[in-house]
């Protein structure tokens, strides 16, 4: 596959990006570099240890083997696209990517660290994206020397599979930064929306408030999380419930994105939920610990 020919009508042409930088190798890393690879785009990913690196890029490959075998893709198609996939530990390397997608946990002066240290090392043109849900895209472009570069890209997991893209802008992000990463998302066979740099954005937003509340049912008594997945499942119609989609996501995922949520609002929606401290402090966090809202063990499955 090939990428696409952009638009023609703006002044920094989208066909400048060509080179796709992803920081971070967790799902959503995972994902991002997936999708980006699979659309013909030269892939480098990062991560702070040769062994987490490893690990990544192993997953990387076996999600895509998990594809072949439903049928989604080509031997072919698979050998190339992990062919455009390179991963390094050197910053340094990220010199000429044309756009970088930071995709860390969800920790403000984590993430400002990040932009400030790939703002001294990238080329002027690049855009800087992130990934995150909830975070203010502000506060990390200001941390830059490149304001109007810096944008947000928010990927829903599982990213080869959802469709949705949230583009967040700032106040301060260009015309051209929106209008190539919105060619970016289409070429890669996402559908993105534009948003304002807001708490949430909007499907954070509304998922942390209904994970919540599905939270503090269960804590009342009125419900067995089993029977308030299965009833949003097959009363509301949706693909899966708040407690399995949590597991599925990351339970630090969903106590980072409430506590920013809480700290940015103060809407009562977001106050702290005494069971998301408890479940941080014993690390089930999920699917991904084998713990979660559900027991994930072998032999186990909800």
């Amino acid at each position: 596959m090939t990428v696409p020919e952009p638009e023609k009508e703006r002044g920094r042409m989208a066909s400048d990006i060509r080179k796709v930088g992803v920081l971070g190798l967790g799902t959503q890393g995972q994902g991002i570099a997936e999708v980006a690879a699979r659309a013909g785009f030269d892939v480098l990913v990062a991560t702070r240890s040769e062994s987490s690196l490893a690990v990544g890029l192993d997953l990387v490959r076996r999600n895509m083997e998990k594809s072949l075998k439903k049928g989604r893709l080509t031997e072919a198609e698979m050998d190339a696209a992990l062919g455009r996939i390179r991963g390094t530990v050197k910053p340094e390397e990220f010199r000429n990517r044309d756009i970088l997608i930071e995709a860390i946990e969800e920790i403000l002066t984590k993430k400002k660290e990040v932009f400030a240290l790939y703002d001294s090392i990238c080329q002027p043109e690049t855009i800087i994206a992130t990934d995150t849900s909830t975070l203010p895209i502000i506060e990390m472009a200001m941390a830059t020397r490149r304001p109007d570069k810096i944008i947000g890209t928010h990927f829903f997991w599982p990213v080869p599979v959802m469709r949705l893209v949230e583009i967040g802008r700032s106040i301060v992000t260009g015309e051209e930064t929106v209008a190539s990463v919105k060619w970016f998302c289409e070429a890669i066979g996402k559908k993105p929306v534009v948003v304002k740099d807001s708490p949430g954005f909007i499907t954070s937003y509304l998922i942390v408030a209904h994970s919540l509340e599905a939270l503090r049912m269960y804590e009342r008594g009125i419900a067995s999380m089993e029977d308030i997945d299965t009833a949003v499942e097959v009363g509301l119609n949706y693909p899966v419930g708040p407690f399995k989609l949590n597991d599925l996501a990351g339970i630090d995922t969903l106590y980072y994105s409430q506590k920013a949520l809480w700290d940015m609002t103060k809407n009562p929606i977001f106050a702290p939920v005494l069971l998301l401290d408890k479940m941080m402090a014993a690390g089930q966090l999920g699917r991904k610990t084998e713990r979660g809202f559900y027991d994930y063990s072998e032999g186990q499955k909800p």
